[in-house]
């Protein structure tokens, strides 16, 4: 016997749990993206604070290398400046600074060798969490 009502549905058309799927798989895709996307921007964060760092601590062997009575710890900003790489031109007025996770500016410790990245109180900033990768950090 054959059903006298036929079937509303087409083959051809989606059901709502499958549409739900499909949104849900590109919602994740878009949450991967999304968090890829902020730890590549804090990765590039990282690498420019310990380019920066690279070069104040080129600076600070140049100079130490030109006045070896000098210690380290007596060293300023002022001295350093014209050894800087990043001051060929002799345009440089101030230390460079790095900006952190949050979108601060931070300035260097200079008095010590290698030099730090300084947090705001005097402690070096690290969020990294290690000495040795090279962000945010001169590393080993």
């Amino acid at each position: 016997m054959k059903n006298p009502h036929p079937s509303i549905r087409s083959k051809k058309a989606f059901t709502l749990l499958e549409m739900t799927i499909v949104i849900m798989v590109l919602l994740a895709l878009i949450n991967i993206g999304l968090f890829s996307s902020r730890k590549m921007d804090e990765w590039k964060l990282g690498r420019a604070a310990s380019e920066t760092l690279r070069d104040v601590y080129s600076a600070q062997r140049m100079y130490l290398a030109e006045n070896p009575t000098v210690a380290p710890a007596a060293l300023t900003s002022a001295l350093l400046l014209p050894y800087m790489a990043s001051n060929a031109s002799g345009t440089l007025t101030a230390m460079p600074t790095v900006k952190s996770l949050t979108g601060a500016q931070l300035g260097i410790i200079v008095t010590t060798s290698p030099p730090v990245i300084n947090d705001g109180s005097g402690v070096a900033y690290d969020p990294s969490g290690s000495t040795r990768d090279s962000l945010w950090d001169i590393g080993e």
